[in-house]
């Protein structure tokens, strides 16, 4: 018989990493506009090089938002407001390059029609349960890396490991057996610092300040002989835009399931509600957290795929990789398109878009964040009850 075991890596960033502060970046100007404005057009994109930041994309709006102030504040909020690092907030210039959304793009929206063309995908999966650890019925690969990243930007916002600069990157690898993840077996830490400080000092600090820690938390699984890595390569002194140049929507494959799924056509940093391929990212990753939560499967894809224009999916696709109760895929499919609405406009009030902040959930994950409205699960009766008869039982 052929081997059920599987290696899943997965990758997370610190705001300070320069692609990620290019998201950060467009999804701030997007919350301020939207702050004054819930009905603008926002579709923005941000390049950020040595010594310059660059804006561009469409936005249609009544307010005015300084953004040139803006994306000063975010690069000295993510780190870049010390004078050791080249790039500075303060020093850095500020390009925008901004239109009005197209006519044509205007009015296939006003007449309910997707913003986009695009395929987008959600998924979920109860795969960490067996290790009594609370995931959001995320994968464990991507929750573990976030966990890091988080912590890791936490030890340097708080002065815990001296020396710390923005720029921080980690991934994480975990021993599947039969879809459940059994074994931790690399935990991998790079972390951008002063030219100060020592480097032992530094991965010192990091592997019991961050690592560690997290590698505690994560209940059940087998972590005695991972391997775990502080800047593997040597010293991590020029990081940041400095030297790697960032593009805003180059994070999706982090930002949604990391290797456990497939992320969809189309980046979301940036984007109006409006914007099909944001709105039916959530809307998919609702729907498959639903159908877990409901017991109606172990795992849960979900593909939504949507014309320019057009109000209704084109395609609603259902994969519950054999763990459905009684073979419901093609049953679920059905049930869903009865049970929501699934154009955009349905979309976005459904799930209250236009009220969502989308800064604060830019980094660490855009999906499995507790609070989300897509996060919520209130759905998953309603969804076993559209169901033919029996087919929602547990087999």
């Amino acid at each position: 018989m052929p081997s059920k075991r599987l290696v899943l890596s997965a990758e997370s960033v610190t705001c300070g990493q320069s692609n990620k502060l290019c998201d950060l970046i467009v999804d701030t100007i997007l919350d301020r506009v939207l702050a004054h404005d819930r009905f603008a057009r926002v579709d923005l994109d941000a390049v950020a090089a040595p010594g310059m930041v660059l804006v561009a994309g469409e936005l249609t709006t009544k307010s005015y938002v300084d953004i040139t102030g803006v994306v000063r504040e975010v690069v000295a909020d993510a780190g870049y407001d010390n004078p050791e690092i080249a790039f500075h907030a303060k020093s850095i210039a500020v390009f925008n390059v901004l239109q009005e959304q197209s006519s044509e793009v205007a009015l296939a929206v006003d007449r309910r029609g997707a913003g986009n063309q695009c395929v987008t995908i959600g998924y979920a999966t109860n795969e960490a349960k067996h290790a009594g650890l609370d995931t959001q019925l995320m994968p464990l690969p991507i929750v573990a890396a976030h966990r890091l990243a988080r912590r890791l930007y936490e030890a340097r916002v708080g002065g815990e490991v001296p020396g710390l600069h923005p720029d921080g990157q980690v991934q994480t690898t975990f021993l599947y057996d039969d879809a459940v993840p059994l074994r931790l077996l690399n935990a991998t830490v790079s972390a951008q610092h002063s030219a100060a400080v020592d480097e032992k000092r530094i991965c010192e600090g990091i592997m019991e300040s961050v690592i560690k820690p997290v590698v505690a938390g994560l209940g059940g699984i087998d972590v005695r002989k991972a391997e775990l890595l502080v800047n593997n390569a040597g010293r991590f002194v020029a990081g940041g835009p400095s030297s790697d140049v960032g593009v805003s929507g180059r994070s999706m494959i982090m930002d949604l399931y990391g290797a456990a799924a497939p992320s969809g056509g189309a980046a979301l940093s940036g984007k109006d509600p409006t914007k099909t391929d944001r709105a039916a990212t959530y809307m998919a990753r609702h729907i498959a957290k639903c159908v877990v939560a409901a017991d109606l499967a172990d795992r849960c894809e979900v593909r939504l795929a949507y014309l320019f224009g057009r109000e209704e999916p084109v395609s609603v696709q259902v994969n519950t990789f054999g763990t459905g109760r009684r073979g419901v895929d093609k049953d679920l499919a059905e049930a869903i398109m009865r049970t929501f609405d699934l154009t955009t406009p349905g979309i976005v009030e459904y799930l209250d878009l236009r009220k969502v902040k989308y800064a604060p959930i830019c980094c660490f994950g855009c999906v499995g964040r507790e609070g989300a409205p897509w996060e919520d699960v209130g759905a998953a009766a309603k969804l076993r009850e559209a169901l033919p008869d029996g087919k929602g039982a547990a087999s």
